[in-house]
């Protein structure tokens, strides 16, 4: 009979230890305010299933591409646009060949209101509410699309006086949910749960009424030798993280 050495097993189970610590790394990600809960749950399943791990900080997209450019240390870039991801490829910011649409956004009007928001969206052609919330337009893709609405419909000599601006989308969803503001644009995410509305009333706006709102994923340059990065990445085209973002409302 053979019998192992305690402390050869020991010595082995350390190693083992010790690659596994060295294979799992963690990767800092700047994310599009609009997607805070679904990198929230995706993270927990990247964990899980990669032994990766996703530190992630939420905000404006143009913030972030101040904060990038002025060295910021974030490895991979989840935006709410493709147009910001773009740029930075031009800069040579990004690792080659890493862009690619992760999502395309939904635009809502929503009141924490019941029955306050209608089905077509009329309640905007009314002179009842005070403030109408959206994000910042000069960072947030968002408030952009909420901006080219409002043209749209005619509504922006009409609105003028009542929009209050939040400076990223989840801001602009903070001013509707505690009621500073009767009405506002969000992005269907922040509100949208089992295939449906949550709270509150909405009207989910058509996609003819702005421009696409095309969320592209970039590796940056900082995270071009870190494997979580890439391992992010793929993780984001594959199936499981398809049917997470598609629960949240965003089409793939």
């Amino acid at each position: 009979m053979r019998i192992r050495s305690p402390q050869l097993a020991v010595t082995a189970l350390a190693s083992l230890f010790t690659l596994n610590i060295a294979w799992a790394d963690e990767v800092q990600v700047a994310v599009a305010a609009n997607f805070t809960a679904p990198i929230q749950a995706i993270a927990q399943d990247f964990e899980k299933d990669t032994g990766h791990k996703l530190i992630a900080a939420y905000g404006a997209t143009g913030q972030f591409y101040a904060q990038i450019k002025n060295g910021a240390p974030f490895e991979v870039f989840l935006a709410a646009d493709d147009s910001t991801p773009a740029k930075l490829e031009q800069e040579h910011a990004i690792v080659p060949g890493s862009r690619f649409t992760y999502a395309i956004g939904t635009l809502a009007l929503w009141s924490a209101k019941p029955g306050y928001v209608d089905d077509h969206g009329e309640v905007l052609k009314r002179s009842a509410y005070q403030h109408l919330a959206i994000a910042n337009p000069k960072t947030a893709p968002y408030g952009l699309a909420a901006t080219q609405v409002l043209d749209k419909l005619h509504l922006t000599e009409a609105t003028r006086g009542k929009i209050v601006e939040g400076q990223n989308i989840t801001q602009a969803y903070q001013f509707v949910s505690t009621g500073n503001a009767e009405v506002g644009f969000v992005a269907l995410s922040q509100i949208y749960k089992d295939g449906q509305v949550a709270s509150g009333s909405a009207w989910i706006v058509p996609s003819t009424l702005h421009e696409p709102i095309r969320q592209d994923a970039v590796i940056l340059e900082k995270g071009k030798d870190n494997p979580a990065a890439k391992a992010l990445v793929e993780y984001l085209k594959g199936p499981k993280a398809a049917a997470l973002i598609k629960s949240y409302g965003y089409e793939i």
